[in-house]
């Protein structure tokens, strides 16, 4: 019968003789609670040296006992020795005694009025070098599209079709349910404002005109920015991450060429689309909301809808859809250009590719509703 093999216990001796405090047995995680208990009643003045000859295993807290004795010592002007290593629990105490923090650590200083604005004088010039980078990107994808007119030939059509499905055909579930829940929203709260005057009927309206000619594009464009503009980020930016581009700049391909300029032609090809299923959606969910809530029936929304309502509220929302189309994409794609060589950039890229499309589409939607009430459109 094979008999079982001993395990040493995890046990601590220690004995203080002459201001020597000699410790044996195993210095290990486990058994620091256990030596602080055996040397609870000595103190600092009593010890000027460890002897830890007698030590059969140290493990790297252990290292850190000693050495935290050892500073403790120090700071009461103290010298305390430690002696009788082996090489490699010598070892072990250096590399723990390199690693540990320094005690000079300054107190970090109140930021000063000049700190403050040297801080925010930063962040405008990054701003500002950032909107001088984009325009310059948005200027080669003009001139590369510039080129691609010039010689058809160099448009990568196959890249723009699988674009096309990513961005529109596969997001058209998504727009359309947004867009049927805008128009019940928007039809339930403008029946209620609107009852207590007794214009139940100016629902259609309401309902017509926000959504023809602002909510219906502008939330499609928030949904396509945070759908498509960061899937942009994220594939270019792994495609950069793995050297991919400088491969093809290697091979003499132009990244602009084969990256960014089919996406950007397939945003400004599908928005409109998505932002026109996305007005018949709401308007629907307006309809029924208005028939269910009010009475208004199909027939009578529809004859409101065509005779009070221009054509013009829907040719503005379309206007604007190709220059958002144009904005999440230069963004997205440049976003992925910046990408370094870690994982952490890529995260924080596509978060900052997303929050800036949204930000850039929705001033770009305030500078068209300024210019359209100023041509009076």
């Amino acid at each position: 019968m094979t008999e079982p093999i001993a395990v040493p216990a995890k046990t601590i001796r220690s004995s203080i003789s002459e201001g020597t405090l000699t410790l044996s047995g195993r210095l290990l995680i486990d058994t620091l609670l256990q030596l602080k208990g055996s040397t609870a009643g000595t103190t600092l003045e009593t010890v000027h040296c460890i002897d830890i000859t007698d030590l059969s295993q140290m493990d790297t807290a252990g290292a850190w006992f000693l050495l935290d004795h050892k500073k403790r010592a120090s700071q009461h002007n103290i010298s305390l020795e430690i002696k009788g290593a082996s090489h490699e629990q010598a070892q072990l105490i250096a590399t723990v005694e390199k690693n540990m923090p320094p005690d000079d650590l300054e107190p970090a200083k109140p930021l000063t009025i000049a700190d403050r604005f040297e801080t925010y004088g930063r962040k405008v010039m990054r701003a500002l070098r950032m909107t001088v980078e984009l325009i310059s990107f948005l200027g080669q994808v003009i001139a590369t599209l510039g080129g691609i007119v010039r010689h058809p030939s160099r448009l990568r059509l196959t890249s723009v079709v699988h674009h096309c499905q990513e961005i529109g055909v596969s997001a058209v579930p998504i727009v359309a349910l947004m867009a049927f829940l805008i128009g019940v929203v928007l039809a339930f709260q403008g029946s209620a404002q609107l009852r207590q005057f007794g214009a139940e009927v100016f629902v259609v309206d309401l309902i017509a005109i926000s959504i023809l000619r602002e909510l219906g594009i502008l939330l499609t464009s928030i949904i396509v920015a945070g759908r498509s503009g960061s899937a942009f980020t994220a594939s270019i930016g792994s495609m950069k991450m793995r050297e991919e581009i400088d491969a093809m700049r290697t091979l003499g391909l132009d990244p602009v060429t084969i990256l960014v300029v089919p996406r950007v032609l397939a945003l400004i090809l599908m928005l409109p689309a998505l932002g026109f299923i996305a007005d018949i959606s709401g308007l629907i969910g307006g309809a029924m909301m208005s028939w269910i809530e009010l009475g208004v029936s199909p027939a009578v929304f529809q004859t409101r809808l065509v005779n009070n309502t221009d054509v013009w509220h829907f040719n503005v929302g379309m206007i604007k859809a190709p220059f958002f189309a144009l904005i999440i994409g230069i963004i997205g794609c440049y976003q992925g250009m910046k990408v370094g060589g870690d994982a952490e950039s890529l995260g924080r890229l596509t978060s900052a590719s997303v929050v800036l499309s949204i930000f850039m589409v929705i001033v770009m939607d305030a500078l068209f509703s300024v210019f359209f009430a100023v041509v009076d459109v």
